[in-house]
């Protein structure tokens, strides 16, 4: 987690923008089942009619609503409303017509007295509808036709918002005091939702009375909310794009700066921590690893701060809908977590396997395809194909096993989610009924329960991708933090530009890590520019290694290596290198031209260098002879080329650099003897100043060296000339005369 943390860091700006857009969408995506709860309250359930109690009311109605008022219920009301004046206010005029010519009273706005107005309001009118049953349809009797705008009989329960509220200002004239007292005190025992209903309803009335227009009214409340939900998701969607292009903006570059660092990293191995990381490993660090930290970051910049504004905030939004449904939301989190629990510990092992898995068939999969001429010539290809498919076989299960755990988990929430839904339309509707719970409320509710358990699916998400993503990051972190072996020192000296060539080994010892022997022991030598200096051994005698200390790929166990009387190690890398020619023993040309291979050694060699170098290579006759000269292709690996061609251009490329210091680690043996002969001619003046080195296995190739150094179980066993060691060393004459005739011996 501290890696990812760590290359998170440079991006810190965008990821709390993110953050802060991150709220912005969940609060807006919270808020919208409040507005679509007001929708079904107020705009269709309520006709609109935000205020429970009338912006204004004709003295007969007010009247009227009084008469079934406490004397204190009626003074807390009257001091509400005040006398409406004609010209007063032309915008009540034009919202109720039925205003002029009458004798009405306008509502005071006074916030403070809004809730206390509603109270009595809704009790009041709640006894006046309770007194009207009683007296019109106790006894199954019927409303008279005066009262309601539609003939025919009316139960007990009559439809109050279907009435003439003129004919009740007659009707109620004589009221009875009795009755209306009784009425009043039922009232008050009731819950104020039924009041706030009722009041709802003769609000209605009051504003029909008016010649108010119900449908415009209702139809503005419904079209206001909407376009506030609309705005609403409009934010929300521009904060969810930006979220996204800055969250994969992040995520693509820590993806890119991972790549970056574990490239580089990688090219300041020594071979010893190749020897630690197997290259279809790296292969795969630096490719599915970043792949899945780069997915988890872009993620989690989403999700982990997402989720807890999404589950608290729905959480408390929910409660506040309805507390005593909550225990339905609680009882589904519990069940989702014990599900997630079960599904993550079978999951979570399984996601460890995967990488290691990947390594592995990297690892098959490379050395098949390297390995190819190989493998056909041996007749293996059935053989091989089982190793690669027992490696992809443990791939494919362990991740269906995956695959099958968590498609488990989908169906299962849903059928959660769909128990949960009808458990609260169940309970919810009961409350509905009974008037404790308005329809909106019971819908918003349930939104908000589908957001908290769709948290709950975004952080299970989280917690599938946590444990891989972290086995990922651990993996890169161990490729990151490994110190290389081969590295410059503080404070380095240097060659002040291109070395004079000087070579001298001093007692020069080397084991390979781990190992327990040396594989070179007591080995000193001087090479001088001007003169060539050859090895020569049985094979496993040391030579190559001995040639890989001179540019560092190694460094000595014992002794020193010098160059113009300065130890390599306190040089740098690069000026060390710098001064070298290096042909290993193995040609390796890259994919592109010729010419991009041969520029490795000299960026901006010139076309007369060029043509010099691959004249000495002895390549002219392959590179020139093709229509597109040095821009003739090189496949993959050079595979379209021959050993031959393949070494010849990895000499031209050593030669264009001309340095100081030339390696070539028996770079002729692909040659026929005509070319190797040609090739060395060509050699000795194009390096006449130079120091070279020359490791081969024919002794022909090393004949006229000015130095042969002759290697037996990492020992020098003769040092000289041709001639010399002919008579002074008994292990280089076995060697030529297995070689040589006795013509050639003389």
């Amino acid at each position: 987690m501290k890696l990812v943390l760590k290359y998170m860091k440079p991006f810190a700006v965008m990821i709390f923008i993110a953050i802060l857009l991150l709220f912005v969408q969940n609060l807006t995506e919270l808020a919208l089942p409040n507005y679509m709860s007001e929708i079904v309250n107020t705009g269709i359930m309520r006709n609109g009619i935000e205020d429970d109690v009338p912006e204004v009311m004709s003295a007969d109605a007010l009247r009227l609503v009084t008469s079934f008022m406490t004397q204190d219920d009626r003074n807390i009301f009257e001091s509400g409303y005040t006398q409406y004046k004609p010209g007063s206010g032309e915008t009540l005029l034009e919202k109720y017509p039925g205003l002029e010519g009458i004798s009405a009273f306008t509502r005071t706005q006074d916030e403070k007295e809004s809730a206390v107005l509603a109270a009595v309001y809704g009790k009041a009118v709640y006894a006046l509808s309770e007194y009207m049953k009683a007296q019109f349809g106790a006894q199954g009797g019927t409303v008279p036709d005066d009262i309601s705008e539609n003939d025919g009989p009316k139960p007990a329960d009559m439809d109050i918002s279907k009435m003439d509220v003129t004919a009740l200002y007659v009707l109620l004239e004589n009221i009875d005091q009795q009755a209306a007292a009784n009425a009043i005190e039922e009232a008050g025992a009731q819950r104020a939702l039924f009041q706030t209903e009722v009041g709802v309803t003769f609000t209605r009335l009051f504003y029909k009375e008016l010649g108010a227009n119900l449908s415009k009214i209702q139809l503005n409340s419904i079209l206001s909310i909407g376009f506030i939900m609309l705005l609403i998701s409009l934010v929300s969607v521009v904060a969810a794009i930006i979220i996204g292009f800055l969250s994969s903006k992040v995520s693509m570059g820590i993806g890119r700066k991972l790549r970056h660092d574990i490239f580089k990293k990688v090219g300041s191995f020594s071979p010893t921590e190749f020897d630690k990381f197997s290259t279809a490993s790296l292969i795969t660090r630096s490719t599915n690893d970043v792949q899945q930290v780069q997915m988890f970051s872009m993620m989690s910049i989403r999700m982990m701060c997402s989720a807890p504004i999404m589950g608290i905030g729905g959480v408390i939004m929910a409660v506040n809908k309805s507390l005593s449904m909550s225990w339905i939301i609680a009882v589904a989190v519990v069940l989702l977590l014990i599900l997630q629990i079960i599904m993550f510990s079978m999951v979570v092992p399984k996601f460890k396997m995967m990488q290691k898995l990947i390594d592995k068939l990297n690892l098959v999969a490379r050395e098949n395809l390297s390995g190819m001429m190989v493998i056909r010539a041996f007749g293996n290809e059935e053989k091989e194909a089982g190793r690669f498919e027992e490696a992809n076989r443990k791939i494919r299960n362990t991740h269906r096993f995956v695959q099958r755990t968590m498609a488990v988990m989908q169906p299962t929430l849903n059928f959660l989610m769909g128990c949960t839904t009808l458990l609260i339309v169940w309970i919810g509707g009961h409350q509905v009924a009974i008037s404790k719970l308005q329809i909106g409320d019971m819908l918003a509710f349930l939104q908000y329960a589908t957001q908290i358990i769709m948290t709950f699916l975004m952080i299970s998400m989280m917690f599938i991708m946590i444990p891989r993503a972290l086995v990922s990051a651990g993996r890169i972190k161990e490729v990151l933090d490994t110190d290389p072996q081969i590295k410059d020192k503080e404070k380095v000296k240097t060659l002040n530009g291109k070395s004079k060539g000087k070579v001298v080994f001093k007692n020069v010892s080397f084991k390979y890590h781990d190992a327990e022997d040396c594989v070179l022991t007591d080995i000193s030598f001087t090479a001088v520019p001007g003169q060539t200096t050859a090895f020569i051994g049985s094979t496993g005698s040391g030579k190559s290694t001995l040639i890989n200390l001179i540019p560092r790929f190694y460094d000595v166990t014992e002794g020193v290596i010098e160059i113009d009387g300065i130890d390599i190690r306190d040089l740098t890398q690069a000026e060390l290198r710098a001064n070298l020619g290096y042909v290993p023993q193995k040609g390796v040309l890259f994919s592109g031209d010729i010419g991009s291979n041969l520029s490795f050694g000299k960026e901006d060699a010139t076309p007369e260098e060029y043509l010099r170098a691959i004249q000495v290579a002895q390549a002219e006759d392959f590179v020139f002879n093709q229509k597109e000269g040095l821009d003739s292709e090189i496949a993959q690996g050079g595979d379209n080329v021959s050993g031959g061609q393949k070494q010849r251009l990895s000499i031209a490329r050593a030669l264009i650099r001309d340095p100081s210091i030339y390696i070539f680690d028996d770079s002729f043996s692909a040659l026929d003897f005509k070319t190797d002969a040609a090739l060395r001619k060509a050699l000795r003046t194009y390096t006449s100043d130079a120091t070279v080195f020359i490791v081969a296995q024919r002794v022909s190739t090393i004949m006229n060296a000015d130095q042969i150094i002759v290697l037996d179980a990492g020992r020098i066993v003769g040092k000289g000339t041709h001639s010399e060691l002919l008579i002074s060393c008994k292990e280089y004459r076995e060697i030529a005369e297995s070689q040589l005739s006795k013509e050639e011996l003389a």
